[in-house]
């Protein structure tokens, strides 16, 4: 589509100022993963958001098994896999285990994984979600670390609803990134003056900026049948 080719030529201009790109494009074949992979893309992300089990109560445009078909077609062109889930949408703590089990069970493991706190939308069906204890954030980043040490776990969305001591007992959870800026697509963010300040109080010290990374992406350890029936 028209479209699609003009995604391509921006990946191939902002790949051509010497900066990673990372896109998030929806569901993807094979065909179109090559195309953005060869355009230069180096990191794409595409959540799973919850559990299979509880998927349908909160998206109904497209199925688990569509996601998970886009991973592949993800790993398959060789592009690195960022994926990663929300909490506080409603779920059970059996849920979180669900969506780190299948996150665990993507081979290879994806090499971002988001941690995302449901950021309440007026006029959304979770706009009167109940909020849920600063703890279970904790306990799935940890998880998250624990079971895919070799993933960089993101602190994503809902960092302004938390306070300094709930940021600061994610990152003792493992958490080891952020997302800065103003705005996070169409969420509020922290300001990189106020992540700063925080940082500082933490006696956290952000990585140097580097080189883009040159290096081969590890390819899909596993055969499409082993997805289509992974069960949790």
């Amino acid at each position: 589509s028209k479209a699609f080719r003009q995604v391509l030529e921006a990946v191939t201009a902002v790949r051509e100022l010497g900066l990673e790109v990372c896109t998030t494009l929806g569901m993807v074949d094979d065909e179109q993963a090559q195309d953005l992979a060869d355009a230069g893309v180096y990191a794409y992300n595409h959540n799973l958001d919850t559990s299979a089990e509880y998927y349908a109560d909160i998206i109904t445009t497209r199925t688990y098994q569509d996601r998970l078909d886009t991973l592949q077609s993800v790993r398959k062109a060789g592009m690195t896999v960022c994926c990663g889930g929300i909490v506080g949408m409603g779920e059970q703590k059996s849920d979180r285990v669900g969506l780190l089990k299948q996150l665990s069970s993507l081979a290879p493991h994806p090499e971002s994984v988001p941690i995302n706190l449901l950021v309440k939308v007026e006029g959304t069906p979770l706009q009167d979600e109940k909020e849920i204890d600063i703890f279970d954030m904790v306990r799935t980043i940890a998880t998250a670390c624990i079971i895919m040490p070799q993933s960089r776990v993101r602190l994503s969305a809902g960092r302004t609803q938390m306070s300094d001591e709930a940021q600061a007992l994610c990152f003792l959870a493992g958490a080891s990134s952020i997302f800065t800026g103003d705005k996070l697509l169409t969420t509020p963010n922290p300001g990189e003056d106020k992540d700063q300040q925080l940082f500082a109080r933490l006696g956290l010290k952000p990585l140097p900026v580097q080189e883009p990374v040159q290096r081969e992406p590890q390819k899909p350890a596993y055969e499409k049948e082993v997805v289509t029936e992974a069960t949790l």
